[in-house]
Order: structure tokens, then sequence, then C-alpha cells
């Protein structure tokens, strides 16, 4: 995927992963659309490099919500442990 297709996507899939993340989420549209950006890319590079699968393929978008999800929970979790 290119750099830009990547953004599109991860905006996409950002959004995803918020509505497919169970309670609510205390951020910002902005934040979850930089969040799925982030998850794209990681996911994109990590699949590729591991040879999981290709640039275009469908799986791709799948491997992209996984990593937007992940990034989603995670960031949760630590801003939830440094608000206590």
């Amino acid at each position: 995927m290119g750099i830009i297709s990547t953004i599109i996507v991860g905006l996409i899939v950002g959004a995803l992963a918020r509505l497919l993340m169970p309670g609510d989420q205390k951020m910002g549209w902005i934040l979850t659309c930089l969040l799925g950006i982030a998850g794209a890319f990681m996911a994109g590079y990590v699949g590729q490099a591991m040879g999981w699968y290709t640039v275009g393929q469908p799986v791709g978008w799948i491997a992209s919500v996984v990593g937007a999800f992940v990034l989603l929970f995670v960031f949760e979790k630590v801003r939830g442990s440094s608000k206590s």
C-alpha cells in the first residue's frame, strides 16, 4: 500500500475499530483517526514483513482494523492507568 492509500485506509479503520471497541472511549475523532492511521501502518509493515500478505490483498484491511483496534486498546489502558 502506498502512503496516501494507507492514510485513507487508516481513517476508515480507525472509525471501524472505535465502533467495534466496547465501552465509551473518551477521545475525539482526530485522535481516533490518528490511531487508525498508525494501526494501518503498523499492520501493513508487520504483515508484509512477515510474508502474511502482499500489497493489495483484502486481508490487509482486516489486519489494519486489528492493528487499529490493538492500538486503541493499548492507548485506553495506558491513559486509564495514568489517571489513577
